[in-house]
Order: C-alpha cells, then structure tokens, then sequence
C-alpha cells in the first residue's frame, strides 16, 4: 500500500470520525442537523462533479443513486434523534455494529460470501463480536430503569435505522455506477429526505420551520465532512487503490475517533471503568470487522 492510497484510505477515519460530534457540537434539532448536512454534502458533490466533469447519470442509474441518498438519510435522522438520547459516543459504536452486521449478514445471504464450513464458523464468530463489542460500549455502571429503557429504545431505533443504511450501500450496486458517479445522485436524495422531512415538521408541529433557523446553515458546515468521508471512501475502494476489503477496514476506524471525540468534546463522560469497556468493546468490532472482509 502506498503512501498515496493509505491516506485516502483513513480519509473516512477524519470525515466520519468527526461528523457526529461537529454535528452534535453545532446542535439544533435532528431536523436541522440533517437538513443543512446534507445542503453541504449536496454543494460539496455539485463542485466535485464539477471539476471531475462527471455529468449527471440518468434513468435506472440515476433512481438507484438518489434511493441510496434516502436511504442514509432516512437513517440518519434516526441516529441523530439517538445521539440526543443516549449521546453520539454511545449511539456511534452501536449504529457502526448494525451496519457491520447488516452488510456481513446480506454478503452471506444474497452474495454467497463464507462458502467453505470454516469461513461460516469465523464469520458467525466475527458477528458474536460484533454484538459484544457494541454491548461493551454502552455498559454503565449506575444502572436505573429509566437508563436502561432510554438505551433499549435507542438500540431499537439504530436496528431500524440500519434498513436505510443497508439501502445507502446496496442501491449503487444494482446500477452501473462507478462510486464517484453515485455521489451526486446520493446527494440529491439525502436533500430531498431532508426537504420532506422538514415541510412535515413544520406543518405538524407549527414552530418556526428549520428553513429560517440559522443553524440549520451551520450544518452545511458538518455536512462537508460527511461528503468528504464518503468520497474519499469511495475512491479507496477502487481496485487500484486499496480494494474494497482493505478500504473497508480503514473507513471503520472512524468509530474510535466519533466515540472518543463525543467523551472528549461533548462531555459525554464515562467512569475509568466504563471508558475500559467502551475501549475493549472498539478493539472487538474493528477486530471483527477486520475477519468479515478478510473471509
């Protein structure tokens, strides 16, 4: 691997990494979070198109980019309405785990990955650690009834919000898109989700609508560092950069730096205990996830 390739390859681990806790850092409701995110993830992939001269796809290959942008979307705003229960240094490890096992799970399912009985065996080893890695991160050791339905509501909500994520990485591959030429599409459906989601909002609730509040704007700002994570991954991937296995367990260090920035920066505080457990429970998932790709 080199130099070049390796730093595209961590471009993930900085634009993830840091996306939830500038997003949770800025504030605002999930609907402003979500609509000025993907306001900036739209200008950042209008202006590479631009320089690139990747013109707009059309048809099938233009559905299926824009399904995919709702689908993260539609995610999305369900993460965001997690990182305001239970904190993005919790919801972060626990999201990353259900995409990990979402895309192990349909790789096995409809790709026929894990062929060999050995293969089966690591792999639903790799899954168990999954599970356990997510656990550990959001083990405490104060434990209330209310604490713990918060959290059992927040798993839930992740586990759902994991349909969108799953949409977000399958949709391009029933088209002829290359990565770069999906992003723009994806970025038009995450706006028009958040579009939507806002005039609903506005209409049901008849507060002042996230068109007009400033920090919906200040999310454009997060929003670049969600694009950024995303192109630079998609261009990993490439076989003539890192490949996808390789560029895959790369984008996943983003969870050490979104979970520790979020107890860092945003006050989300753990006990000596608890931060051993969320750091084991790290190490197991991007151990884990290392096996599933490797299989």
């Amino acid at each position: 691997m080199n130099t070049t390739a390796l730093l595209i390859g961590l471009g993930p681990l900085l634009g993830w990494g840091l996306y939830p806790t500038v997003a949770s850092k800025i504030g605002g409701k999930p609907v402003n979070q979500i609509l000025g995110s993907t306001l900036g993830t739209l200008i950042f992939a209008i202006v590479f198109s631009m320089i690139q001269g990747i013109s707009l796809a059309s048809g099938k290959d233009l559905f299926l980019g824009i399904l995919s942008g709702i689908g993260w979307a539609s995610a999305q705003i369900i993460t965001f309405y997690c990182f305001g229960l239970i904190g993005s240094s919790k919801a972060m490890p626990v999201t990353t785990a259900f995409q990990l096992l979402g895309a192990s799970l349909w790789g096995v399912i409809a790709l026929g990955n894990w062929p060999s009985i050995s293969a089966k065996i690591f792999g639903g080893l790799a899954l168990i650690l999954i599970i356990v890695g997510a656990s550990l991160t959001v083990w405490s050791e104060e434990k209330s009834a209310e604490n713990s339905s918060v959290l059992k509501k927040a798993v839930l909500m992740l586990a759902v919000g994991e349909i969108g994520y799953w949409g977000y990485s399958a949709a391009p591959q029933a088209s002829n898109l290359s990565g770069q030429e999906a992003f723009l599409p994806q970025a038009i459906g995450m706006v028009l989700v958040a579009v939507v989601y806002s005039l609903v909002l506005t209409v049901k609730s008849k507060e002042t609508s996230a068109f007009v509040e400033v920090v919906s704007y200040k999310h454009i700002f997060s929003g670049f560092f969600f694009a950024f994570a995303a192109l630079t991954y998609l261009i990993s991937a490439q076989p003539d950069m890192n490949g996808l296995a390789t560029g895959f367990i790369l984008s996943q260090t983003s969870v050490i730096l979104a979970t520790l920035t979020g107890i860092w920066f945003l006050g989300q505080k753990r006990t000596k205990k608890e931060m051993g457990m969320t750091i084991l429970g790290l190490v197991l998932i991007l151990v884990a996830a290392t096996v599933t790709v490797m299989l």
